[in-house]
This record gives C-alpha cells, structure tokens and sequence, in this order.
C-alpha cells in the first residue's frame, strides 16, 4: 500500500516518506513581500547509502551511477520554481523519482560487433575503384 508521503520508483521498488528529509527556505528572484516571507523553496534528500527501500544490487548501481550528485551518500534535490511549497514538493519527489528510475535502470545490452558481407566489401572496393578512375580520366597528360 502507498502512503501520502511515499516515493514510487517502479513497478517493484517504493521509497517509504520515512526515508525522505525535506527542508524548506526562502526562494530567491522576483515575488514582491512574498518571497521574503514564505518558505516555499524545498529540500528533498534521500540517504541512497543506507536505504532499505532498496536491494543491495540496486542501491550499488545507484550510487555508482549518481557519484557526482552525492553528498556521502546522500541525494539532496532542489525544487523551487513554483510560488508554493506543495508544488515544489511534488516536484522534488518526482525529480528525485525520475533521477532514481534512471539510476537503477538495467544496463542497455552490449553490442554484438557484426563483420561487412562479401557482397558489401565488394561493392566497397568496386566504388573505390570507380572513384579512382574518374579522377584519372581528370588528369591531363603530363607529357
């Protein structure tokens, strides 16, 4: 069962509200009187390192693939676009949500290098070979 505060990644991993840290502050640029006095700019931080919500292989590709975003550890994302806090929170979560998805994603399959046909090096060489001779028909005579 979801609860209000929880984060769905997939079909298979849930990230419970428990594990969510949300701070608010002020946001910054234009607003008028508002802006000084709502804290409406959000703070979502998610402790990839020491979650349960994720399996052990999961969370090591995770924090393999997130390491320039981590702060020990922990992802912290910013939302603050909207004049609210509820839409900068709704936004945090989904931003975190979108960054995991991707973290976690299984890798693409490898490509499997493939050699040209016969027909397609003979096609290759016989171009080639056209091409050379219409740049020596070009040529005039260096007698």
């Amino acid at each position: 069962m979801v609860a209000a505060g929880d984060v769905r990644i997939n079909d298979s991993v849930l990230i419970p509200a428990r594990e969510l840290t949300e701070r608010f502050s002020r946001s910054s640029g234009p607003g008028g009187q508002g802006v000084n006095t709502a804290d409406s700019r959000v703070e979502l931080s998610f402790d990839v390192a020491g979650s349960s919500a994720l399996p052990p292989w999961l969370r090591e590709r995770a924090l393999q693939r997130l390491a320039g975003r981590l702060t020990d550890g922990v992802l912290t994302i910013a939302a603050s676009e909207h004049r609210n806090q509820l839409a900068n929170r709704a936004a945090a979560r989904e931003r975190l949500a979108a960054l995991l998805r991707e973290a976690i994603a299984a890798p693409a399959p490898t490509r499997r290098p493939t050699r040209p046909s016969r027909g397609a090096k003979e096609r290759r060489i016989t171009a080639k070979k056209r091409r050379g001779q219409i740049k020596r028909l070009r040529r005039g005579d260096s007698d």
